[in-house]
Parts: structure tokens; sequence; C-alpha cells
């Protein structure tokens, strides 16, 4: 059900123009806010947020696609040689095109010797017009960056750019000047339309694979996604086959308006304004209806946590010692202690502005109240933050006892005070909950209300006072929420089976939601480099559909990107995009094929004589040709049936490449100990097998994911077990009854088959050829798992 895609996976691909307005992103320095929209046609908006006098946001080109599916990129070109770019620039709220300071096109790339440089672009010198609405015409073969013209004329090479932005400062812009603009935040508007590309550079390949609807949700974040359009978001969502539910979590950091703290000398939410800023509006308003026009179910979630630079001293949850909470993020954000009716009101208002917005643009009315919990800091002090001075303040006057002494990890053991302090946090967390529930409810009649349950932070047996706190079950059983969610990332990336299923067995037991109410969400992989997690992934999402939990939901979006992950229903795997048919080519056709490993490396040589080597590829992917493995007409007529039955490029099918299908380097027979695959660490039951090829750090590590059935042995420490694990024959994924001990070395040996698929729609045969020795080539591609 799930696969990770290369762009030489895809299938199809069509053209678009250079600079087309859905492919610009914004980026920005904190505190400033902007996003970028495509109202449509040849146009993009810029909707900019200013606080300080040395803001600047760029409107940004890339050369290389780094925001798109693998499957649905445009392609890497950098030669803009022969491109001409037209458009009409509008502007109000910054700097005009006439000003010192004004919109200004930097481009970063390299001379036609290789060397890097960094040309400026002033865009007032190619415009007709006013300074702020004008025409601006780049011709990039007579280009000159430099401010007056032609004295300062710095010509531009187009053959090798990187990237290029459109710089946009408030008014009274002072580059050396950090100190808050006059009157607060300034609001600026930038419009691009008429958009035009002409030339001989003028068009783009891009990626154009669709995948078929599954039942797989997306959930997105809005600060990883702040920053490209809505347009592009939902072409990518779209193709990838997500229908149905779309969670989106507003974040913690990008939402809101600010004010200035003179005392404090920082920008903090400011909840007498607005509660969301004119560029979330914006980007938020454009995402919805598109959201609406395919009929989608937004589920808003909005959460405790805020970015804890800008979050107002009183609102923060606090440990004994009066610090403040602050989770491992960088920068950190901070939690809102739910008895702090400032802040739980704030809260309402972002509730009832995203609303008003969903409402206006016609979707259901779906919320989520995300990870609500008391914070306990993560590591080996387990620091409880249940000490600030509101909630210091509401326990004796609540309860008429004074506030016992103050723990100092979550792995004490309290005594009879400490507990009833306890179980009154968790009514507190619970009524402020309820508290939000029901102003969205009030709000808006037949609103539905969901809750996250993370239950990592709350099923602790070495913190139990976590479920005290954590865990106001009372509150959250059924039916208080119209839905109830569970996430347990930190299991599911850990692997560790035993405790996600103990987590998930007790919300669902202790409250008591039925099925259809109740959904999961899995994820996420945080870094590239641990792409390997999204095998936990699948294999929780795989246990959610075993549960008959009614929603599964892949955590987030722009990991699912990054990676290539495409999912897919088990019972649509021979239909789709990554179709893959379990079946071996023939071995009277293989056996006598030619071809082995390819690899992709970029060699570019400098003036100097000297290379630069770019290695494209991770894994190698193999390439073979069978038509030297056909030796009669039977053997024919059999690639002729079994090429029919894949459909020619359609199906994936398995191919035993006989010169390296053995765990073992030699000829010898798969033993238990060929392959270490992993060492033990006494919660881990999974384990991916795996061929090494060379020794030490310079070995490379390919996976194996399809070991014939019946040939995987299995050992710890050199002894081999012949029974407390399987294999996934289609993953080649171990699984182990019991955990390995810590320290345990886990090896294999195995015979396995590559994954394949012809490389061509079209077999061109003929007897006659054959008869003569002039078979042409047949080839077959691996298949990346």
């Amino acid at each position: 059900m799930l696969w990770l895609s290369q762009k030489a996976d895809r299938f199809e691909e069509q053209s678009i123009t250079r600079f087309d307005p859905r492919f610009w992103t914004v980026n920005f320095p904190r505190p400033m806010m902007a996003a970028v929209t495509n109202p449509g046609g040849e146009a993009l908006d810029v909707s900019l947020v200013f606080y300080q006098r040395n803001d600047l946001a760029g409107l940004i080109w890339e050369s290389e696609d780094l925001f798109d599916h693998p499957l649905l990129s445009y392609e890497t070109r950098r030669d803009y040689r022969h491109v001409i770019l037209t458009f009409r620039w509008q502007s109000v709220g910054i700097k005009t095109l006439a000003d010192g300071f004004g919109p200004t096109l930097t481009i970063e790339g390299r001379d036609a010797t290789g060397t890097p440089r960094t040309w400026f672009v002033r865009l007032w010198n190619y415009a007709s017009g006013t300074a702020s609405n004008a025409v601006i015409t780049l011709d990039f073969n007579n280009l000159d960056g430099g401010f007056f013209l032609p004295a300062e004329a710095d010509p531009v090479y187009a053959g090798d750019i990187d990237r290029m932005f459109i710089s946009m400062v408030p008014d009274d812009y002072d580059p050396e000047d950090d100190s808050p603009l006059t009157g607060g935040a300034v609001e600026g508007r930038v419009s691009m339309s008429d958009i035009r590309v002409t030339g001989g550079n003028a068009d783009l390949a891009i990626g154009d694979d669709y995948v078929k609807p599954h039942t797989i949700r997306m959930a997105n974040g809005y600060d990883d996604s702040f920053n490209i359009t809505p347009a592009r978001l939902m072409r990518n969502v779209l193709q990838l086959g997500y229908r149905a539910w779309f969670t989106h979590y507003v974040g913690m950091s990008h939402y809101y308006t600010m004010a200035w703290d003179a005392q404090a000398l920082r920008w903090v939410v400011d909840p007498a304004a607005p509660a969301l800023n004119a560029a979330t509006l914006a980007w938020h308003t454009d995402l919805f209806s598109r959201l609406a026009r395919f009929r989608m179910t937004l589920v808003l979630s909005l959460s405790f946590e805020i970015l804890d630079q800008n979050a107002p001293d009183a609102w923060a949850q606090r440990a004994h010692d009066g610090s403040r909470a602050l989770t491992g993020w960088e920068p950190p954000s901070t939690l809102i202690a739910p008895t702090n009716g400032e802040a739980l009101g704030w809260l309402e208002r972002v509730f009832s502005a995203f609303g008003d917005l969903m409402d206006a643009a016609g979707l259901p009315l779906v919320f989520q109240i995300g990870e609500p919990w008391w914070w306990v800091s993560l590591g080996e002090g387990r620091i409880p933050h249940f000490y600030d001075p509101q909630t210091l303040a509401a326990y004796p006057l609540e309860t008429g006892h004074p506030v016992p002494e103050k723990h100092q990890s979550a792995t004490e053991i309290p005594s009879a005070e400490q507990q009833l302090f306890l179980d009154w946090l968790g009514e507190k967390l619970g009524a402020a909950t309820h508290r939000l529930r029901d102003h969205v409810k009030g709000r808006y009649p037949g609103a539905h209300v969901a809750l996250l349950f993370f239950t990592p932070q709350v099923l602790d047996d070495s913190a139990p006072m976590l479920r005290s706190v954590n865990f106001p079950v009372s509150h959250w059983a059924s039916p208080a929420y119209d839905l109830m969610q569970i996430e347990d990332y930190d299991h599911v990336i850990d692997g560790n089976w035993a405790d996600h299923a103990r987590g998930v067995d007790s919300v669902v037991s202790e409250l008591g939601y039925p099925l259809e109410k109740t959904q999961f969400f899995s994820g996420f992989v945080l870094l590239e480099e641990d792409r390997h997690i999204w095998r936990n992934i699948e294999f929780a999402l795989e246990d959610a559909e075993r549960r008959g939990f009614s929603e599964r939901v892949i955590w987030a979006y722009t990991q699912v990107v990054r990676d290539g992950v495409v999912m897919f229903d088990l019972d649509q795997k021979e239909q789709d995009l990554a179709g893959f048919h379990d079946v071996r080519l023939p071995d009277t056709v293989s056996f006598g094929s030619t071809g082995g490993p390819r690899f992709s490396t970029r060699v570019v040589a400098t003036a100097s004589g000297h290379e630069r080597r770019n290695r494209d590829w991770d894994q190698a992917r193999a390439d073979y040709d069978i038509s030297s493995g056909l030796r009669s007409v039977d053997d024919l007529a059999q690639l002729m049936a079994f090429f029919r039955a894949r459909a020619g490029r359609a199906y994936g099918f398995r191919f035993r490449d006989w010169a390296d299908h053995r765990s073992s380097l030699d000829r010898s027979p798969p033993a238990p100990t060929d392959q270490e695959i992993g060492v033990g660490d006494g919660s881990n039951q999974e384990f991916q097998l795996i061929k090494r090829y060379g020794d030490g750090d310079m070995a490379h590590i390919r996976r194996i994911t399809r070991p014939v059935d019946g040939s995987v042995r299995i050992a710890l420490d050199g002894v081999e077990r012949t029974t407390g694990w399987s294999v996934d024959p289609h993953s080649g994924l171990v699984r182990f009854d019991v955990a390995p001990l810590d320290g345990a070395v886990v090896s294999a040996g195995f015979l396995f088959d590559v994954p394949v698929r012809f490389a061509d729609d079209a077999l061109s045969l003929s007897l006659e050829a054959f008869d003569t020795g002039a078979a042409p080539a047949i080839r077959l591609l691996e298949i990346k798992e």
C-alpha cells in the first residue's frame, strides 16, 4: 500500500511555461509574514505583513523543483538564454519600482567560466509605466545588473542560474534597523499579472502522473507549506489520489497577528487584534475555495502550541522553578496553560476566524482540538510543567486546598495531596477542551468537533502521573466529541508495536468511541535520511484498517512529497501506478540475459580540468536486456504471453538476476549468518532484509524487498532460529514475535528476486528476426520499492 517513488519512475509528462504562477514561492525572516496565491490564469498575488524596518520578503523562482512530488515535479533547467519574461507589476504598501531598495530581481548562479555569481537587476530599469503599476520585460539575453544603467551595467550570464527572487520591503525600510515600524504592523500587496514567457527555453517538462483515488487521507501543516501556493499543494494532493478528508493543522508560528511588547522587547500574540494576519487570510481563503471545489471535508486543526518567542508570558505552562515549557523544535514552541482564560478566549477567536472562512467557502464545519496536554519535558528529566501563576492561584480558590509540594520529575510517586492536585489538573484540561468544543458548536450549529489524542505522552509506565493530568476519561469519553482521533508517531517511528497496540487499545476501550467515529493518524518521517521509517507508517496504517477505524490519515504532506510516497489500497494494488504482479519471469527466458546495476552521476568539468561529481541516486537501478536469453520459439511464445499479461509497462514482476540472487557473495546456498541486518535494542521487532556490498563505511547497502518465499533463514548471535519470526515476501521485512534482546546481532540468508517492469509498451519481434539472431533489445528496468 506504500511505494517510495523517484522521478525516474514516472510514466507521464506534459509541458508548462517557465515562471508558471503556481510554482513561485515566498520566503522571509521572522517576525514578518507573506503568502503567495494563484488567483487563476497567468497571475499571482503576494500578501505581506511587515513588522520591522528591516523586514524583506522574496518572491522566488527555483530552477530546480524543491517542493513537488518526484512524479509531479518540473524539470531542472538552469539555462535561461533566449527566454523573455513579461508581466504587469502592481504594488501597494511597499517601496515602489523607482525607489531605492525598490523591487530588485536577485539572480544567483554562475558566470560563463563556472564561477559563482550574484546579479542584482533593478526592475525599474526594465519597466514601462508608473512606479507602482508597470509592464516589465526581461530579456535574459540582454539583462544587466546595476542600479544606474548603463553606467553600472553588470551583464547577466543566463546560461547557469540556480534561482532568482524579487525583493519586497516596507516604505520605511532600513536594512540596518530592526526596530518596530511606526504605528505597528504594515500590510502590503503585490500582483503579477499577464505573465508571458517566450523564446527557445520557455517550456519545461513536468511530471503528470495520476494515482488512483484511495482510502488514505492527507494531513498538512501550515508551518510546513506556508511558502507555496495552495494551487501547487492541491495539485499534488489530488494527483496522488487523496480525496474526501483533508486535515489541516494551522500550526504554531505563522497564522497569528502580533504586537511589540516594549517591556519584553519582543513580538507577542496580540489578543486584541484580528486573530489571523492578512497573509494567512489570503492563503487560507484560496486553499478553502479549492477544497470546496473538489468537495473535500476539511478538518481544521488547532492546538495549544505556540512559538515560544511569540507567546505572552502569562500564557505559558511552567515548571517547578518557573521555567517555560519548551518543546524539542528549533526554535522551540511552548504550550498554553489550560487554566488561562485569556489564552483560551484567544483560541476561541482563532477557531472562529478560520470557521468563518470555511463557512464562506461552503465547506463542512469540522474542527479538531489537537493534542491537548499538560507538558512534561522529554528525556531523562521528565520535568512536569504544571505550575504557571494562573494555575497556582486557581487551585486553592477552587478547591480550598493549598498547592502541594511541586513535582520536579513526572517519574515521582505522588503523595495523597499531590494526587488531588494532579486529578484537578486533569479536570481543568477536560474543561478547557469542552470550552473550545462548546464555543465552536455554539457559533456553528451542526459543526463537528474531533479530539486528537497522542498516546505516548500519556500512557507511560515510567510516569503514571501523566494519565492523571492528560487523560480525563470522564470528560473525553464517548459521546463527548463527534470524532476521536488517535496518534502515536513516537511508537510508530521506533517500531514499538507492543506499546502501539497497548496505547490504541486503551483509548478505544476506555473512551468507548464506536469504530465509525474513530480515526488514526500515522506518521511522520522528520528527516530525509530516515526514509526506512515509512515502512513502519505503512504497518500502522494497515493495523488501523484491520481494527476497522473509519479513516486513516498520513502525516504529513511535506514529507510525503519530499520522499516520493505513493499510497494505494491493497485491493487495487494490481490496478494503479505502482501495480505489481507477484510472479517471476520464467527462468527459461531470464537465464542468459545481460545487464546489472546502473547509477546516475552527473560529472561537470571545471575550467581547471578538475571534476565535480554529483550522485543523483542513493540506490542503483538495475537495467537488463533479456533478448539474449531467448533460445527457442517456445521461449518467444512464453515471453509474448508474459508481456501481454503485464500489459507492457503497466505491471511490475519478479526477475531472477542469475549473477546476483543470493545473500552470499559467492555461489554457496543461503546461510543464516550471510548478512547482518540489524542489532536488537529490546523493543524493535522489525528488521529489513539487506545485502551488503563491500566493507566498512564505504559498503553499499541494498534493500531486499522481494525475497524468495521459503528461502529466508534467520539467526540471532549466530544461532539459527527456525520459529518466532515471519517475513513479508512483498517487502523483505522480518518481524519477530518478541523483540531481540539489546545487543543481539540479527542476521539472515536468503534468495531474492529483483522487482522490474518492461521498459517499453511495445514488443517488436518477428520469427524472421529471431531465426536470424537479430532480435531487438528487450529491456527491463528495476522498480524502486
